[in-house]
């Protein structure tokens, strides 16, 4: 069976095996557009491929952990890491190597080439994986031609495209890979056309740059952009762009280089040209039969159309498409850099001031209506935290995943976490407090006296070291109340936690800084010069994304609990009336009733979860590994914040999500289980902090697991197993 086909040899009944991409090209060809020389690999390769080296069973596995559509975001991004990184390590079977190496070599000698994804069902009127799946612009040599096909093949197993299929409703199992081969032409104005405005459809939308079209695709050159109407193509309107970089082909790779004067003072595209665009544009429309985003370059005065797909965001059927959300799942270095620069210089900073200004002011003192336009006010303001949480602090955490992949890529580790080793070398607020905790801890470990004496209820007196110490912890971490009413400790709790710390030997450092620094060095040996600068500017990031991942949720929790204590306050006093429920009552109905003293607030009922639906208990959860090792120990259940303090040493902790909030106990843990999943949410990373290992993404785990069961946690293969 012929496995490589031209795009002259493409025939109308071949779309399952080239996939969309591959049959657009070729229709194209047929019809005398001018496209660059191209190659398919049918999606038969793929399957030869994952049979052979019997990698498709590892993928089902990843897939049967859980019911997929119950998969969350942040756990497909774990399983593509994995999975890409099996594909990384699984070479090509010889006989498939061997065929691809004698076609690729004949048929496209010494050529420099674009390797693109067309997967079957991809770029259709009904679906469009566009963006979704990877490219690789400018690979040379044979060899690096087959090793970036294997990078598209795993691409089809991406958290974007992953999340898409979720979306759509299909079935991972029947998922497949062609690809295309195609010679790179190395435009010196590229973009891509929008045969109708999905905002407009009375118009069209031509977007251009300066070099490979690379550079608008993945969001680091801003592109010209005009808006044309669809009946005469006369331009309505032109926004020019920022010119500043182009994207250009270098020895091995692409890179971005400083545009002339004259490019930055001029458009890419003349009027002229903008009008060949749009005719472009509606040949293709006309050819396929319905509006097309069309990829297009010019290489001297000559007009290349690099690949045509159906626009699919057309109609009010395709409102709820998500595809927009996933592309930020993806997020380039520079668009990096500059969001991280905003975060730490601009918003965290703003945060911490208004964070600061509610907390100056006594509730207590507010007349009622007072207080009721100062709970308005601390409600609109973590609404809209919330937002720019989700807007921008959640997206940074984007640069530990970019420099994940970077990661895997260069150094191809068995393990393919051990990025995060490199991380984990930087300071989070979380850590420094748990370190004040583990100082003060061990005071009392060689003070046999102070042992005794914080046992026996009775302080040290105000200048003994550990007083100073526990006063300056206060000072800045306050006394560790759980954000509820009810769960208020004081300095009492912490005295406890830290004598139950003081009861287990200290905690061993995971790391020593000789370690980190090797693994930094063996990753940047490997690249030199302004590669190697570049690779340690995307560490520095990686770090700060880490950080910020975790401290985030503690800066946010600042508002949080400045918004609780006025909630507190307003529920106490309508509470005093005796006429009101207050339980469960939304922030609106508390701000009406304080300004009218005869307003009665609609109640809100509180619905409870029907614990009958969890009777069976099976013996082996399963969820996904989030930190590597086994233990086994009795488990401690942390359904409500009031339980933290329950907390004992060598317990397993489980619960829903571990919040930055919850991470004093993390010391005291022998393991940790959780519902929510993902090696990036708060409790996989501190859990690699300390060594321990960590199972996430288990449904029901505070419900499946009660406390005082017996569990081994494996956080190798992320199983947990429940003991009789």
């Amino acid at each position: 069976m012929e496995l490589v086909l031209s795009l002259d040899q493409i025939g109308s009944d071949d779309r399952e095996s080239v996939g969309g991409k591959s049959l657009a090209l070729a229709t194209m060809v047929k019809n005398g557009m001018k496209v660059p020389e191209a190659l398919c690999l049918k999606a038969d390769a793929y399957h030869r491929y994952l049979e052979t080296t019997g990698l498709g069973a590892r993928i089902l596995m990843e897939f049967n952990r859980k019911d997929f559509a119950e998969v969350r975001w942040e756990e497909m991004w774990d399983a593509a890491l994995r999975i890409r990184n099996l594909f990384i390590h699984t070479p090509m079977p010889s006989d498939l190597r061997t065929s691809l190496q004698s076609v690729f070599a004949s048929r496209l000698p010494g050529e420099s080439v674009v390797v693109r994804s067309s997967a079957p069902g991809e770029d259709s009127l009904h679906a469009s994986f566009a963006g979704l799946h990877e490219s690789y612009v400018n690979v040379q040599g044979v060899d690096s031609i087959l090793e970036h096909i294997r990078l598209v093949w795993a691409s089809l197993w991406s958290d974007r495209a992953l999340l898409y299929r979720q979306e759509l409703g299909l079935d991972v199992e029947k998922s497949s890979m062609a690809v295309v081969v195609q010679k790179l032409v190395s435009g010196d104005r590229s973009g891509v056309a929008f045969g109708k405005n999905p905002n407009a459809p009375h118009q069209a939308v031509i977007e251009s740059v300066y070099g490979l079209n690379q550079g608008l695709v993945d969001g680091s050159i801003e592109p010209d952009r005009w808006l044309l109407d669809r009946k005469n193509g006369t331009i309505v309107s032109h926004f020019p762009a920022n010119r500043e970089k182009e994207m250009v082909a270098g020895p091995d790779t692409t890179q971005l280089q400083t545009l002339s004067a004259e490019q930055q003072a001029n458009p890419p595209l003349s009027e002229d040209e903008v009008a060949r665009v749009f005719r472009l544009a509606l040949q293709a429309e006309e050819l396929f039969g319905s509006p097309q985003d069309v990829e297009w370059t010019f290489v001297g005065g000559e007009l290349y159309v690099l690949q045509s797909r159906p626009i699919t965001s057309i109609g009010a059927e395709q409102e709820q498409d998500s595809r927009a959300w996933y592309f930020t799942l993806r997020r380039s270095f520079e668009n990096l850099r500059s969001l991280r620069t905003r975060v730490e210089s601009e918003l965290i900073p703003e945060m911490e001031r208004e964070a600061r200004f509610f907390a100056q002011r006594d509730l207590s003192n507010l007349a009622d209506n007072e207080l009721a336009q100062e709970l308005a006010s601390r409600q609109q303001a973590h609404d809209r935290w919330k937002d720019i949480y989700w807007s921008e602090f959640i997206p940074l955490a984007h640069g530990i995943r970019l420099f994940g992949q970077v990661y895997n890529d260069a150094v191809r580790p068995s393990d393919p976490y051990e990025f995060m080793d490199l991380l984990g070398a930087t300071e989070m607020m979380s850590l420094e407090r748990n370190r004040r905790l583990e100082n003060m801890a061990a005071m009392i470990r060689g003070d046999s006296n102070l042992s005794d004496s914080l046992s026996n209820l009775s302080n040290p007196q105000p200048d003994h070291p550990f007083s100073l110490a526990l006063e300056d912890f206060t000072d800045k971490f306050g006394d560790l109340s759980c954000s509820e009413e009810l769960c208020t400790q004081g300095g009492d709790a912490i005295v406890r936690l830290l004598l139950e710390m003081a009861s287990r030997p200290a905690a061993k450092e995971r790391f020593r800084a000789g370690d980190v620094e090797a693994l930094v060095e063996s990753f940047l040996s490997r690249f030199e010069g302004e590669k190697r600068e570049k690779m340690e500017e995307l560490l520095d990031l990686g770090r700060a994304s880490y950080r910020l991942r975790d401290d985030d949720n503690i800066y946010f929790g600042m508002i949080e609990n400045q918004l609780r204590l006025a909630i507190e306050e307003s529920k106490g006093r309508l509470a005093h009336r005796g006429n009101i429920e207050v339980d469960g009552l939304d922030p609106m109905e508390v701000i009406n009733a304080l300004n009218d003293p005869d307003y009665l607030p609609k109640t809100a009922t509180v619905t409870k979860v029907d614990e009958t639906n969890f009777e069976v208990r099976p013996r082996q959860l399963v969820g996904q590994p989030a930190s590597p090792g086994v233990v086994r120990g009795r488990a401690r259940v942390i359904d409500s914040p009031s339980n933290l303090f329950e907390f004992k040493a060598g317990e397993i902790l489980v619960c829903d999500a571990v919040d930055p909030n919850m991470t004093f106990v993390v010391p005291l843990a022998a393991g940790i289980v959780e519902r929510r999943g993902g090696m990036l949410i708060h409790g996989a990373i501190i859990a690699r902090e300390y060594g321990l290992p960590c199972v996430t993404g288990i449904p029901n785990a505070a419900s499946l697991i009660h406390t005082g069961d017996e569990l081994t946690v494996d956080g190798y293969l992320g199983i947990v197993v429940k003991h009789s």
